[in-house]
């Protein structure tokens, strides 16, 4: 169930930052007119937002800082790269004690 709400959000991030780039929605002058269809992309939207990763110009127009989206995909990479280390070091600790 987790696995499938993971990849719901994961397909959200990846519409709206779409919708955004394909429309070359950059910069202030170039922000475009987003509503999006579904409450979960809406969510998505709104984090993006709060985190800096998307501007809101004036209601509902929006753009992608890229920037700021290079550095939250980074901090990702970074988070999954601590996980998948931190998994690998407890399945080594179990199996030298069974």
């Amino acid at each position: 169930m987790a696995t499938a709400a993971a990849a719901a959000v994961a397909r959200a991030r990846r519409e709206v930052t779409s919708n955004l780039m394909q429309a070359n929605a950059v910069s202030a002058g170039t922000a475009l007119r987003y509503v999006p269809e579904r409450r979960l992309q809406r969510r998505v939207l709104e984090r993006f937002v709060s985190r800096g990763v998307v501007v809101e110009t004036t209601p509902d127009t929006y753009y992608l800082d890229l920037p700021a989206y290079d550095d939250w995909r980074r901090s990702l990479r970074r988070r999954a790269a601590i996980l998948l280390t931190g998994a690998v070091a407890i399945g080594a600790l179990v199996s030298l004690l069974a």
